[in-house]
């Protein structure tokens, strides 16, 4: 079968491998679609230190079921659309033992840690197998990257009083404005680019703020009242973005963070304590955040035109990545078709 791999940093082929075989408490995947994420960018860089060598990139799943192994339940069908949570626990760490298995110590993420989805089979535990009713195969790609801002919402406690600042508008932060917004929270959205802006205006956030062109901090307080958001949603992983949170946090906010600044973060930390903040990490997402995407998708069938940058082949995969690298703030979503 064709796959796609990382064969050293900014080098990207199209390898011949053996199509999976589909084992016990397995189900094997046809892959239709696959969505780059901002990982794997930085994993074509050579600058993400948790995937392994030569890795097959890869987790943003829109699949159909071929095969069925034994002990597969009935629910699941051949003929099915499924997205897959890519995400593994152990069972018997500290987060696993809290049920928040998202936060495994000892997680493995398709396409990192191990190889992931980028190639035409895949053969995953049924477990991990989720069904998308009517969504496409080119939509179900989107979901594990807008679960993950819909996660950050849940891990900010987010409700229709509050004030929420999502820094990032990429899919992830897409995906935290959205579920603001159907918690009936305001929504205010800051980025540096105004394409990406726009969309999430047109998506329904309340205001935006290009940084790059506007004092942040002044139109906060005129947004706020002088009183700041009360939580701040990072979603970039910058020094300066991570700053911005704990400045314009409101007193007693929250500040959840998602991104992983390659850099170390100076704070003013007077700030923790006189503000009295609660800063929270969000990693990864649970199977009800997957669930919420899904509802969403199919009830409200968001404008998925302006949710990918473009669709391409195994074969075109490399020259799309290069022009990722080279201008990223332009690019969204990328898809790679399997079909």
């Amino acid at each position: 079968m064709k796959a796609i791999q990382i064969t050293e940093p900014r080098v990207m082929k199209v390898v011949d491998m053996d199509t999976p075989q589909c084992q016990a408490g397995e189900v094997l995947l046809k892959i239709h679609y696959v969505g780059f994420c901002g990982s794997d960018l930085n994993t074509f860089r050579g600058l993400n230190q948790m995937a392994k060598p030569q890795v097959i990139p890869g987790h943003e799943i829109g699949a159909e079921i071929i095969g069925l192994g034994a002990e597969v339940p009935p629910t699941l069908r051949k003929g099915m659309i499924v997205t897959v949570n890519p995400y593994t626990s152990c069972g018997v760490c500290s987060a696993c033992r809290s049920r928040r298995y998202n936060a495994c110590e000892h997680n493995e993420t398709l396409g990192v840690q191990r190889d992931g989805a980028m190639r035409e089979y895949l053969a995953v535990p049924w477990q991990k197998v989720i069904p998308v009713g009517d969504i496409t195969p080119a939509h179900a790609a989107l979901i594990e990257p807008m679960s993950v801002g819909f996660h950050a919402v849940s891990r900010a406690q987010a409700v229709d009083t509050d004030v929420v600042m999502i820094i990032g508008c990429g899919m992830v932060g897409v995906g935290a404005v959205i579920r603001s917004l159907l918690r009936g929270a305001k929504v205010i959205a800051c980025d540096v680019d105004d394409e990406k802006l726009d969309i999430v205006k047109r998506l329904g956030a309340d205001y935006t703020i290009n940084s790059a062109k506007e004092n942040v901090h002044e139109r906060l307080m005129e947004l706020t009242d002088s009183m700041g958001p009360n939580i701040v949603i990072e979603a970039v992983g910058s020094p300066a973005t991570y700053q911005t949170a704990v400045n314009e946090v409101a007193f007693c906010g929250r500040v959840i963070c998602i991104g992983y600044s390659k850099q170390d973060v100076e704070f003013t930390t007077k700030y923790f304590v006189q503000k009295e903040l609660d800063i929270r990490g969000s990693r990864n997402a649970l199977p009800e955040d997957f669930d919420g995407v899904i509802r969403y998708l199919k009830k409200y069938n968001p404008p998925y035109d302006v949710l990918t940058s473009g669709i391409v082949k195994p074969e075109q995969a490399e020259q799309a990545m290069v022009d990722w690298d080279k201008n990223p703030a332009k690019v969204f979503r990328i898809l790679v078709d399997f079909t």
